[in-house]
């Protein structure tokens, strides 16, 4: 056992001083810091490929930069999330905004006036324009994809590195959305004709954990990406993730994989049984400032 140690913050303090101390400290404290460790551990491991996952509507709550960091500094090589989020780097990609609001807003004010609520986030109803007009120019090149990486790459081609698809781009980092048809983009692009395979995603997708040597995963919010990245885990060569990190909200009690505690993974193959982890029950919009400044202080880059 160790004492536990009061956190003390001292005047210039840097972000990732006071996370060390706070993990001096006990409870959430402690747990952001022993995540940022293993996160640090992962990152600076270069037989480990590093799968993320992201839910939830960190876009719209202004995350986007923050998880663009992670990918221009390569602390992950392989990106899954949902086709919501994706929508939104979109919209923000081609000039659209999200906008600060007021969660006890008026709502059927707001959409007489074309807004979008998400929580205390808005957003125009608008945004839509943009991103068919940018489909109907680039249409015929997008109806060669045959996967949904294919067609999210040369999205991404087409966008500068302030966007998270442009940016994965540039670094060559493959992103899959296995409910990417579970948004207003792919919404869209169901009458304009594109029909993809999404097993062909998956297989894919199976591959490449199959073979990466050492495996570690970060689940920002939980849901399919979470889900898609756990069970091709479970049936990789050489066992499940190495280490791991999931922050969120979710409940463990309904039994369902957002909520899930990492070393349930273990009990599944997921995860190895002298794997390090992380779970942390924490706002990942909260988090994930803190988790970014702290890694830039630690992990220079190459």
């Amino acid at each position: 056992m160790k004492e536990i140690k009061p956190v003390k913050v001292i005047e210039n303090m840097e972000v990732d001083e006071l996370i060390k101390r706070m993990g001096e400290a006990g409870m959430g404290g402690r747990k952001l810091s022993e995540a940022i460790d293993v996160i640090e551990s992962m990152a600076n491991d270069k037989y480990c490929s590093v799968f993320l996952g992201l839910a939830g509507a960190l876009v719209p709550a202004g995350m986007k930069g923050l998880i663009i960091e992670m990918i221009e500094n390569e602390w992950v090589n392989v990106l899954v999330t949902t086709g919501a989020t994706l929508t939104h780097d979109l919209v923000e990609a081609l000039g659209g905004k999200h906008f600060q609001g007021d969660e006890r807003a008026d709502d059927f004010e707001l959409q007489k006036k074309g807004f979008d609520r998400m929580w205390d986030v808005l957003m125009s109803n608008d945004v839509y324009v943009a991103i068919e007009d940018f489909l109907d120019k680039h249409l015929d090149e997008l109806k060669k994809a045959e996967t949904i990486q294919e067609f999210l790459k040369i999205v991404g081609s087409k966008l500068d590195e302030n966007s998270i698809l442009g940016v994965a781009y540039k670094k060559n980092i493959p992103i899959y959305s296995p409910a990417f048809i579970d948004s207003g983009f792919a919404m869209i692009l169901a009458h304009k004709g594109i029909n993809i395979n999404q097993f062909k995603d998956l297989s894919d997708f199976l591959e490449k954990t199959w073979e990466f040597k050492k495996k570690g995963f970060i689940y920002l919010g939980g849901g399919v990406p979470k889900n898609y990245i756990q069970q091709s885990l479970q049936f990789s060569s050489k066992g499940g993730a190495d280490y791991g990190v999931q922050i969120t909200m979710d409940r463990v009690e309904t039994g369902g994989s957002s909520g899930a505690e990492v070393r349930e993974g273990i009990s599944w193959g997921k995860l190895r049984e002298n794997a390090k982890y992380v779970d942390l029950r924490a706002d990942v919009i909260i988090a994930l400032p803190l988790i970014v400044a702290s890694l830039k202080k630690r992990i220079k880059k190459n």
